[in-house]
């Protein structure tokens, strides 16, 4: 094998040909530390943040790749991963994840201790939560905790603290990724329920839709929360009322579990996520110019 080759699929067992996932992560963090810096924050932070959500995203796939080595081959959508088809070793897997997250701490060096000393929980969680599925009876939410720790790290490297309210948004965005999260283990529920794993999608049975609109609903309650208690204004609300109603549109996607139409729905929360942010970063650049 040649080394371009091989780098093709390193590249591939980060999913870098898949950005979805970098987005649904990127998207909580950057609301975290707009309402941190009550608009744009300082450019050296936002772009370790970014750059450090990339790294540890690709560090989760590679660690989620690894721990399904055994499953992924037995599952439709995954059987053609690099590890699951056998064109990767485990050492190699296990080597390039733990390189990203070197990677990814030097990055925060720079930030204070604070942020620093978060970083423990959050690389915990990140290489974790791929084994919950085999005890967890909810991963979703599990990786809703691990999703949502740059929220938190983004005050603590902004403002050196942690207001309460930081911990209200990352317990939206926790209700945001269980339900995508669950959308998204419908699309594997039948090969999930013959190979035996744990899913919120298999846990809510015959309620699994009901589940992903009411912590959808969940999301959006709590946003609309901390959007009066942070004093809020138009901008912010719309972004949430159009965020509403691509919520709305993904329910007609997965009323049916339709496999195509969940995955499809899956993907469509990029534009949740992004007119989400959207609202607060148009909201805060408002205040500034007043």
């Amino acid at each position: 094998m040649s080394i371009g080759e091989r780098l093709k699929l390193y590249a591939q067992l980060m999913r870098l040909d898949k950005p979805i996932g970098i987005l649904l992560l990127l998207w909580p963090m950057m609301w975290g530390l707009w309402f941190a810096a009550r608009g744009i924050p300082d450019w050296h932070i936002l772009v370790i943040f970014v750059l450090g959500t990339i790294l540890m995203r690709s560090a989760g796939c590679v660690i989620n790749d690894f721990a399904d080595r055994n499953i992924d081959p037995h599952v439709e959508r995954t059987k053609n991963r690099p590890m699951a088809a056998g064109k990767l070793k485990s050492k190699e897997a296990v080597l390039l994840a733990a390189g990203l997250s070197l990677c990814a701490f030097l990055l925060i060096l720079p930030l204070n201790q604070f942020t620093i000393l978060l970083s423990v929980p959050a690389l915990f969680l990140a290489g974790t939560y791929p084994f919950t599925k085999r005890f967890f009876a909810m991963p979703q939410a599990y990786l809703g905790i691990a999703f949502g720790f740059g929220i938190p790290m983004a005050f603590a490297a902004q403002t050196n603290s942690l207001p309460s309210y930081s911990w209200i948004l990352m317990m939206a965005n926790l209700f945001w990724v269980i339900a995508y999260d669950t959308v998204y283990a419908i699309v594997d529920k039948p090969d999930d329920l013959k190979i035996g794993i744990q899913t919120s999608a298999i846990t809510l049975g015959r309620f699994d839709v009901l589940g992903v609109m009411l912590c959808h609903s969940m999301f959006i309650a709590i946003m609309l929360m901390i959007g009066f208690m942070q004093g809020m204004g138009m901008f912010y609300y719309v972004g949430l009322a159009v965020a509403t109603g691509l919520i709305l549109y993904q329910y007609t996607l997965i009323r049916n579990r339709d496999r195509s139409l969940c995955f499809k729905a899956f993907l469509h929360n990029n534009w949740v996520g992004m007119v989400v942010f959207l609202g607060i970063a148009l909201d805060f650049l408002g205040y500034q110019i007043i």
